[in-house]
C-alpha cells in the first residue's frame, strides 16, 4: 500500500477513537516502529503525558541542537524525572558543526536565509533523519493553527521526504485547549512560555512575541517571509 494510501486509511479506521487509543492501535500495528519527537514545548509535553502515564511503547526522542534555551534542558529534566521514562537524543555530527563555525563563525545564520537553514540542516535536519531511520510512524505535537505554513494541516499524512507516516493527534487543537491540559493534568511545561515565548527553538533564534503578532514571529525574527520553518516539517 502507498504511503499516502495508508495515511488515508488510517484516517478512516482510527476515526472516533481518541489519541490514546489511537497511539495504542499504531504501536500495537507497528510493535517498535513507532516515534515521537518532542522539542518540549506545549504541545509536545501533552503529547508526551498521554504516552508516558499509559505507559505506551513509543520511542520519545529529542534533538539537541547544542544551542537549546537553559530553561529547556531543565522541563527535559523534569519530565524525566516525573514519569520515570527515558527520552534519547540525538545531538548533530561534531564534524560538521565545527567546518561550520571554523568557515563562517558562530553566528552565521544572521547573515542570509541560505546559512540559517544551512544551520537547521546541520543540527537538526540530518538528525531527525539519524533518529526516524527504520521507523513507520512519526508522532509530532504540530497544530495546523501554528502558522500559515500549517494551515492544512492533517491528522495523518505521508512525509516523502522522509519515507514515514506522520501522525499529529493535535492538528486541530487550539492554543488554549493545550494550556488547558497543561493545567488539568499538571504538566511539566517550559516556564519560557510564561514569558511570551509561544514556539521555543534555539536560544539565538528565539524572542518572545509581542502582543498582537504572529505565533511564529518570535521564530527568526530578523527574516522576512521565509516561511518560518527549519525544514523539519517541510
Amino acid at each position: 500500500m502507498r504511503g499516502e494510501e495508508l495515511a488515508n486509511t488510517l484516517l478512516s479506521v482510527l476515526q472516533g477513537r481518541d489519541i490514546v487509543q489511537k497511539i495504542k492501535y499504531l504501536t500495537d500495528e507497528h510493535d517498535g516502529k513507532v516515534i515521537f519527537t518532542t522539542s518540549f514545548g506545549y504541545e509536545d509535553q501533552v503529547v508526551t503525558d498521554m504516552i508516558f502515564k499509559n505507559d505506551l511503547p513509543v520511542k520519545v526522542v529529542t534533538l539537541d541542537t547544542g544551542r537549546l534555551f537553559e530553561e529547556t534542558y531543565k522541563v527535559w529534566r523534569s519530565t524525566i524525572e516525573r514519569y520515570g521514562r527515558t527520552i534519547d537524543a540525538y545531538f548533530p555530527s561534531g564534524e560538521s558543526v565545527e567546518k561550520l563555525l571554523k568557515e563562517k563563525g558562530p553566528f552565521s545564520f544572521y547573515e542570509s536565509l541560505d546559512n540559517r537553514k544551512e544551520c537547521c540542516h546541520i543540527r537538526k535536519v540530518i538528525p531527525l533523519k539519524r533518529a526516524l531511520k527504520d521507523n513507520m510512524i512519526w508522532i509530532t505535537g504540530l497544530r495546523a493553527s501554528q502558522s500559515d505554513n500549517r494551515s492544512n494541516l492533517h491528522e495523518f499524512e505521508w512525509d516523502s521526504g522522509n519515507n514515514i507516516i506522520k501522525f499529529n493527534p493535535l492538528a486541530e487543537w487550539g492554543l488554549q485547549e493545550v494550556k488547558q491540559y497543561i493545567r488539568d493534568h499538571n504538566v511539566p511545561y517550559n516556564v519560557l512560555h510564561d514569558k511570551g515565548f509561544i514556539s521555543i527553538g534555539c536560544e539565538p533564534c528565539t524572542r518572545a512575541v509581542k502582543p498582537g503578532e504572529d505565533f511564529r514571529a518570535g521564530r527568526w525574527w530578523w527574516e522576512q517571509n521565509s516561511g518560518k520553518e527549519c525544514g523539519l516539517h517541510e
